[in-house]
């Protein structure tokens, strides 16, 4: 299945590879769980998750999937990578996680299943991993309601995102596992903003995601050089 699917192969064995530690706090996903509620918020600011239905693309091992639907609203959470979904399902089954989904099948495929089905659609640190973003995020735009929310969350393409995403990230402070990252699959902002233009989605909001390596603390601004979100809406 995965040979003609918008997903790399080698992305799937490298997430699949690391699902054991998707929920230990202190592995490679740190940085992640670290982020999680920065993330959680920006978008219950939006959207008051409560009672939404939410679709969360590429969850990997269900950390945001989670997160939301213990803020009370119904999840589907979807990936390609076979362990980190056994991981997810795992972990929801023993949290007793209510109203929380998962589904391996790629967002291209469920777009023509079920289109214009959730409330909220949610692909965070996704698009830097797939031969072809644009899909990914015309399959997104396809599957939120009309007046629902799409929310992106990847990594800008310049120097300086090189040199702290990658260099010191992977190989000075061995925060992530050498080779997560390709500098050629980042994606600047407005790359982003027109494929959600070609998909009828209308960006509205962009938050940059800050890290000091030396306190351990994250936080939110309107710096986006390197971590960043945006918020886009279907019009009604």
């Amino acid at each position: 299945m995965t040979d003609s699917i918008n997903v790399d192969p080698a992305e799937l064995e490298k997430f699949s590879n690391l699902a054991h530690h998707w929920w230990d706090m202190d592995s490679e996903f740190k940085p992640l769980h670290m982020i999680n509620p920065l993330r959680l918020g920006w978008i219950d600011e939006h959207v008051g998750i409560e009672g939404k239905t939410v679709l969360d693309v590429g969850c990997g091992g269900g950390i945001l999937a989670d997160a939301m639907a213990r803020k009370g609203a119904t999840v589907m959470g979807i990936d390609l990578a076979t362990k980190s979904l056994r991981v997810a399902q795992l972990h929801a089954l023993e949290a007793g996680t209510p109203n929380i989904q998962y589904r391996e099948v790629p967002v291209e495929v469920l777009a023509a299943e079920r289109p214009a089905s959730f409330d909220v659609v949610t692909c965070m640190e996704m698009l830097e991993h797939v031969p072809d973003p644009a899909s990914i995020v015309r399959a997104c735009g396809e599957l939120v309601k009309p007046g629902g929310w799409v929310f992106f969350s990847t990594i800008n393409r310049n120097i300086k995102a090189y040199g702290l995403a990658i260099v010191a990230a992977e190989y000075v402070l061995n925060m992530l596992p050498k080779g997560t990252h390709e500098f050629e699959k980042f994606l600047k902002p407005s790359e982003i903003a027109l494929f959600c233009r070609q998909a009828g989605l209308a960006v509205t909001d962009a938050k940059g995601l800050q890290h000091n390596p030396l306190t351990g603390r994250y936080w939110l601004n309107e710096d986006c050089s390197v971590n960043y979100m945006l918020a886009a809406k279907r019009p009604l």
